[in-house]
């Protein structure tokens, strides 16, 4: 991709092609773990909204959906360690089957709140999927039940996520030049 954006990237980690073909693989894998039930998948905005479109469409199942937002970055480039939620869930998930998807599993904190704040609410099961797993950074100690990639402890952005709001619209994932976040 030519342009700013792209002048701004150190170098494409996961292209266009390999991010799809494995959004594809975990879309036949739900289908197949989630044979006869009805999941509810639960996007935690906002790095998650183009990666749950593409593993919605991958699901061939009944399904619903709905967001929270959570914060715990503000603008920098590492998490605070508070949570909050900024927007939580209209709908009763008692006795559904809660598939929480991410965009990464960096330091796992807001992720680990987020878990025990549902399970109060008393979902028949809860799994997480995330795009990406970064356990080097890990904090809290949480795991994903399924995951497209393991990354390196580097700033990557696209394919929703972002360094300050930019970068989400990239169609791969790759490393932001530390430059960019370092000004």
């Amino acid at each position: 991709m030519a342009g700013e954006m792209r002048q701004e990237i150190l170098e494409v980690l996961l292209t266009e092609e390999q991010i799809q073909q494995r959004v594809r693989e975990l879309g036949e894998q739900l289908t197949r773990d989630y044979e006869g039930k009805r999941p509810f998948f639960l996007g935690v905005l906002k790095g998650c909204f183009v990666f749950m479109a593409d593993l919605m469409r991958a699901v061939d199942l009944p399904c619903e959906m709905d967001f929270m937002a959570v914060s715990s970055y503000g603008s920098g480039t590492s998490t605070t360690g508070a949570v909050e939620i900024t927007k939580d869930l209209k709908r009763d998930i008692e006795g559904m089957d809660v598939v929480i998807v991410e965009d990464i599993l960096d330091s796992g904190v807001t992720l680990h709140y987020l878990t025990g704040y549902l399970s109060q609410r008393k979902p028949a099961s809860m799994k997480i999927v995330t795009l990406l797993d970064k356990p080097s950074r890990r904090k809290a100690p949480i795991t994903a039940d399924y995951y497209g990639f393991d990354v390196p402890n580097e700033f990557v952005v696209g394919y929703g996520l972002d360094y300050d709001e930019r970068f989400r619209n990239l169609p791969y994932i790759g490393i932001l030049k530390p430059e960019v976040y370092t000004k």
